[in-house]
């Protein structure tokens, strides 16, 4: 399943409350976008279409719940992005971001924990 930029901004809002209308996601984004409620509409139609989301009737409205996890999604996202961009290799995808950001003190401990973890 592919989600777009757009769209994940509204499964991010869903993601930290779920069960909420059309609405209230358009009122969550109102400082970051100056979407309409259509905007925001298609948007959550295209997602229920998707299978990311999933309706439930209350009253005159919907309320909207994620279908799928967010570190699922994650998962697969980033593994597309390694597999499109580096080859399947992360060892890649970590050099780039060490060149074009630098890997701050914290970052480097990160990965150092990461890499005893899964030396194990």
């Amino acid at each position: 399943m592919q989600i777009t930029p757009a769209e994940l901004e509204i499964m991010n809002v869903l993601w930290d409350q779920p069960g909420i209308g059309a609405s209230e996601i358009a009122e969550e984004l109102k400082d970051d976008k100056s979407w309409n409620i259509r905007t925001i509409k298609t948007l959550v139609g295209r997602l229920v279409e998707k299978g990311a989301l999933t309706t439930e009737p209350d009253g005159r409205r919907y309320l909207y719940r994620p279908a799928i996890k967010r570190g699922d999604y994650q998962k697969k996202a980033a593994k597309q992005f390694v597999d499109r961009m580096f080859g399947g290799r992360a060892a890649p995808l970590v050099a780039h971001l060490a060149d074009s950001r630098g890997l701050t003190p914290e970052d480097i401990a990160d990965l150092e924990a990461l890499l005893g973890e899964l030396k194990k």
